[in-house]
């Protein structure tokens, strides 16, 4: 008997694609998908991981293929496109571009060919993609949804990584622009904006140097981190992101579109607001104790001119 929550998502044996959604977050999305009932097409370019996933689908008793290919790179997108329509001739209901990454640096420092990566990784492809799957969803007649994972880096001044926040913000803002161009067809466009994410593609963005720093940390230095700056006071697993994608996958969003869904524990809502500790609790900078914690007294430093600041007022 089918419970009620399942007849109000309607989303059992529906067609959803995954760009990217053979490991890490992908992986996720995709069991989720799989276990709510769907028929998977799947590619990525991890091969081992992408062999678990779609093993672990199919033991859901869902249709699942799946191809190896380098999504960037446009004949090898075009060709796992040609698959997913040999495949499910009758069309499909649901597109997830998951696919995306970054390497840290400064602007002024990177070169027209890093530009280009990060804006075709981050944007291109997606267009290349949706654009096959807008045709495959009208072939179905029945409307559907396209899911774009792009990042809160794209709703802010995100340093040092300004290509990748441009490339973003523009996958953000072409879904709220082709949500309104589809809505009469019933196809319903929107993104899911994650913050930090336990993904390999997370770690890979900063360099190597910061990331043997961090691995220095004992376990519990590294979960006071968390309370600092998400509010709910953790990292949002994948099993959380693929929640999301369900939501909007699913009629249960039916007049959801257009629209950003942030699951980062209130990161996006504090917008720099941090829960600094040493009782300081939530301000946009460091005061008192926590101040002094991070940076001890040095020579010179009582002979040096206190700045202007609303903090400091009446205390000279």
């Amino acid at each position: 008997m089918t419970g009620y929550f399942d007849r109000l998502a309607n989303i059992k044996g529906k067609v959803a694609v995954l760009v990217g959604g053979g490991d890490g977050v992908g992986r996720g999305v995709s069991l989720a998908l799989a276990e709510a009932g769907c028929d998977l097409a799947i590619c990525d370019w991890e091969e081992a991981g992408t062999a678990e996933t779609v093993a672990a689908a199919k033991a859901h008793g869902v249709k699942v293929v799946s191809r190896i290919i380098d999504a960037t790179v446009t004949e090898q997108l075009t060709a796992f496109f040609d698959q997913v329509a040999q495949e499910f001739p009758g069309g499909i209901d649901i597109l997830v571009n998951l696919v995306g990454g970054v390497k840290r640096m400064q602007f002024a420092d990177s070169t027209p060919a890093d530009w280009q990566r990060d804006i075709h990784r981050n944007f291109g492809y997606a267009l290349e993609s949706t654009h096959r799957a807008i045709h495959m969803m009208r072939k179905k007649g029945n409307g559907g949804s396209i899911i774009n994972f792009t990042t809160i880096e794209a709703h802010r001044g995100a340093a040092s990584f300004s290509v990748y926040a441009g490339a973003k913000a523009a996958l953000t803002n072409f879904t709220r622009a082709l949500a309104v161009e589809l809505g009469s067809e019933n196809i319903r466009v929107n993104t899911i904006a994650p913050d930090v994410s336990p993904s390999k593609t997370s770690g890979d963005s900063l360099e190597p140097a910061l990331l043997a720093a961090s691995a220095k940390l004992l376990p519990g230095q590294w979960e006071r981190m968390w309370p600092i700056y998400v509010p709910l006071g953790y990292c949002p697993p994948v099993d959380e992101l693929a929640k999301g994608v369900l939501y909007l996958a699913s009629a249960l969003s039916a007049t959801v579109t257009g629209s950003t869904l942030h699951v980062d524990g209130g990161t996006f809502a504090a917008s720099g607001f941090l829960n600094w500790p040493y009782d300081v609790g939530y301000l946009p900078c460091p005061q008192g104790d926590a101040l002094a914690a991070l940076y001890p007294p040095q020579p010179g430093d009582e002979t040096a001119k206190r700045p202007g600041s609303s903090f400091l007022a009446g205390m000279d």
